[in-house]
């Protein structure tokens, strides 16, 4: 019988930093049994909390996405639609080529000066306050901005997605969490039957709607829905949590945020250390065993789901000396913020340009920026990792 480790026990210590307790699961093996706390408390999971086991994991054919192998169904994917979130190949490798072209290195730089202008524009109504939430005022706008113009998504409806989305991905309650998933299944079929009747645009959902395969193939219409809904929340969610605890870390450290002033050119490093030390993305969404295997030494049985640590793993010591430790001057190549294998995330292009735009951007126009008292809650949950709010003055 196998021992459950009840991640509840360790109560909001746990949401504000889980790091200590992944460490001390570390140092008893690289997987664990672990009951999680709430949200979704009382689901019992295989947690992989060592480097090598994780990127191993992730790219394992045996641990499948579609839990529909295993008579499992996804919330989103019941109300809105299948995605790349929850499909293997052949059908994953379909869908992903249907949408890739849009997120090629050349396709995403070619956002470079839209991006840029956005920055400048939020900075512009942010700077002459003194001070503000850098998550309301500056990371949540910008990506969210960036997502919805290019899916052709009205400015008017963005508040409210925004609400949406985040309830879909850090959920308050059950109850919550369904009520978005059924609102946003309702707002992106209207969404796509008003691109699919006003005729070509432009945006990247109206050539979704009329992009076919070299056979003709193409998306179905709740395949839309659900390549339209990964791509809005994907292409937001992280960002926002990325530039915010990108901020956060470096006011935290001080040297580290002299060393960028200093080299605009560290912006880069920092961004990648960030994404390793403290990732948008806590632990990747579910995998389900479509068949017995082993993961470093432990048996996972059939039909079990696991939970691939990737803040954990990027904080493995045996990968990462010191790992603990905020070092932009660190090899963090391999880090696995983005994921690995079939599933490594398609917008890791735009996340990044989006990130380092942003604070470049920030840091050279706010010479003086501090922290403003302590920042907000840390998300619910153990999907996505970010503070609601972020205080700051300059």
């Amino acid at each position: 019988m196998t021992d459950v480790i009840d991640l509840g026990e360790f109560g909001d210590a746990f949401r504000r930093d889980p790091h200590p307790v992944y460490a001390r699961l570390r140092e008893l093996g690289p997987v664990h049994r672990v009951r999680l706390p709430p949200p979704d408390a009382h689901h019992e999971t295989w947690l992989v909390v060592g480097y090598e086991e994780a990127r191993a994991a992730l790219a394992d054919p045996r641990l499948a996405k579609d839990g529909s192998r295993i008579g499992v169904t996804f919330l989103d994917e019941e109300l809105i639609g299948r995605h790349l979130l929850v499909t293997d190949p052949p059908q994953h490798t379909r869908l992903r080529a249907l949408v890739s072209r849009a997120f090629t290195v050349r396709r995403v730089e070619e956002l470079r000066p839209r991006i840029r202008r956005i920055t400048d524009g939020l900075l512009d109504a942010m700077l002459p306050r003194g001070r503000a939430d850098l998550v309301e005022s500056f990371a949540h706008p910008l990506p969210i901005t960036v997502i919805c113009e290019l899916l052709g998504v009205p400015e008017v409806d963005r508040a409210e997605f925004r609400r949406m989305s985040t309830e879909a991905v850090a959920p308050t309650s059950a109850e919550s969490e369904y009520d978005a998933f059924v609102r946003l299944a309702a707002y992106l079929t209207g969404l796509i039957e008003d691109k699919r009747c006003a005729g070509p645009g432009g945006d990247l959902l109206g050539d979704l709607i009329r992009t076919a395969g070299e056979d003709g193939d193409r998306l179905s219409p709740r395949e839309l829905r659900g390549m339209a809904f990964l791509l809005l929340i994907a292409g937001h969610e992280t960002t926002v949590n990325l530039v915010s605890s990108a901020v956060l870390t470096l006011l935290r450290h001080p040297g580290q945020l002299a060393a960028v002033r200093a080299d605009p050119g560290l912006v880069d490093a920092a961004v990648e250390e960030t994404l390793r030390h403290e990732g948008p993305v806590e632990n990747a969404t579910y995998r389900y065993a479509a068949q017995p295997l082993e993961i470093g030494g432990t048996p996972i049985e059939k039909g079990d789901s696991v939970l691939v640590g990737l803040t954990a793993a990027d904080r493995d010591p045996h990968r990462f000396p010191g790992p603990d430790r905020f070092d932009i001057h660190r090899d963090t190549r391999g880090h696995l913020a983005f994921g690995h294998g079939v599933h490594y995330c398609l917008g890791a292009p735009l996340a990044r340009l989006e990130a380092r735009t942003a604070i470049r951007t920030l840091l050279d126009r706010a010479p003086d920026l501090a922290l403003d008292g302590p920042p907000g809650d840390w998300l619910p949950g153990v999907l996505m990792r970010g503070v609601r709010s972020l205080p700051v003055r300059w």
